[in-house]
């Protein structure tokens, strides 16, 4: 019998995404699945249920019939199924599971199985599952169209009969996903562009995006962990930094942050002080609002005016560009299932790097370590 794999309609506010699209749908086409949408689960991304129907989907008529047939549950935002996944289910998604960890101990106590997407290991097996990087790709380039739309001067270096008008320069903080998709954007606009990041590797990858590398005289050695993920540095380490960046700061209209540590308060790159020393009509997008912000005086989700300066803390950037990042989304999902799906069976393998890392509840119980370790429990 195919495994029926349910999509869920999010509920969360403002949440425009869709955990699966049709087009995504025909990566499974030979691995025993069948699809049960709930109505109107794609309509904020663009996604009709007619185009559910055409790719072989059924269509239930509330979220309850969904729950009730599917044993896979798919949803962005799986940490808003705690009250609802049992011992039926195994729930796939975006769970924040190590920031909200008693949210995932609740979904473990229902007796769901819980894979969080965020602890996709980095890993060459599973690039077409990291769905962080995904949403970083969309989130670093809505930051600078953002930036652009809020800057009172154009991007480009323009000849006119009027006179040259000179490009705009941008910095980026952080070279990771979503710092290489704002320069990338922010080249294409016309701007000058700059970097800095703590890991000099990436130099290679900022220069080749026609950006120049900002070197400060910090070289920490361990600025990932073994995933391949941002660890967390000492306040040393960013105090020295913050000093070496200011004098950086006054050179440019835009900047763009991108420094967050999975699980932890981002690190504050940017003071006040800081702030203040930039040129007013200066515009500040922090990537890390929904982390507490790479800037002191950010503000999740609202938009702040220092000393002429604009600080703009957006939060769930990826859903404002829903249909693409539902598309992409979709397809890190579709992946993951294609890997867990046998013959027709979902099959846990702990002996996968890939299974056992996003694996986070199974059989009532927390099963990761890095959870078990954010709830206090022995490991």
């Amino acid at each position: 019998m195919p495994v029926q794999i349910g999509v869920l309609r999010e509920t969360a506010p403002g949440e425009r995404r869709v955990s699966m699209v049709p087009r995504a749908m025909e990566l499974l086409g030979k691995s025993g699945v069948e699809f049960l949408v709930e109505s109107g689960a794609g309509e904020a991304s663009g996604v009709s249920d007619g185009e559910y129907k055409e790719k072989g989907a059924q269509i239930a008529a509330s979220r309850d019939e969904v729950l009730e047939r599917a044993r896979v549950i798919l949803q962005v935002r799986a940490n808003l199924l705690s009250g609802v996944a049992d011992s039926r289910h195994t729930v796939i998604g975006f769970a924040d599971p190590l920031s909200d960890a008693a949210n995932c101990a609740e979904i473990a106590a229902r007796g769901a199985t819980l894979f969080a997407m965020e602890l996709m290991p980095r890993i060459t097996r599973a690039q077409s599952m990291d769905a962080l990087s995904s949403m970083a790709t969309i989130a670093g380039y809505k930051a600078v169209i953002m930036a652009a739309d809020r800057l009172p001067r154009m991007f480009p270096l323009l000849m006119t009969a009027a006179g040259t008008v000179a490009p705009a320069r941008v910095f980026v903080l952080g070279a990771g996903v979503a710092g290489l998709q704002a320069i990338a954007t922010a080249r294409r606009l016309g701007a000058v562009v700059s970097a800095y990041d703590v890991r000099p590797a990436v130099k290679e990858q900022v220069e080749s995006l026609g950006a120049k590398f900002v070197a400060l005289e910090l070289e920490p050695s361990d600025a990932e962990d073994k995933g391949g993920y941002a660890k967390a540095l000492g306040e040393d380490f960013y105090r020295r930094q913050r000093e070496l960046l200011t004098g950086v700061l006054r050179q440019h209209d835009v900047v763009v942050t991108t420094a967050a540590v999975p699980g932890k308060k981002a690190p504050v790159l940017l003071t006040a002080e800081m702030v203040r020393g930039m040129p007013p009509g200066s515009v500040i997008v922090d990537l890390a609002a929904e982390r507490g912000g790479n800037c002191e005086l950010t503000r999740p989700g609202e938009t702040v005016i220092e000393s002429g300066v604009m600080i703009l803390g957006p939060l769930n950037l990826p859903s404002e560009i829903p249909y693409h990042a539902s598309q992409m989304y979709a397809r890190n999902v579709a992946a993951f299932l294609k890997h867990l799906v046998k013959d027709g069976e979902l099959r846990i393998n702990l002996d996968d790097e890939i299974t056992r890392e996003t694996l986070v509840a199974r059989e009532g119980k927390v099963v990761h370590p890095r959870v078990l370790e954010m709830l206090g429990q022995p490991v």
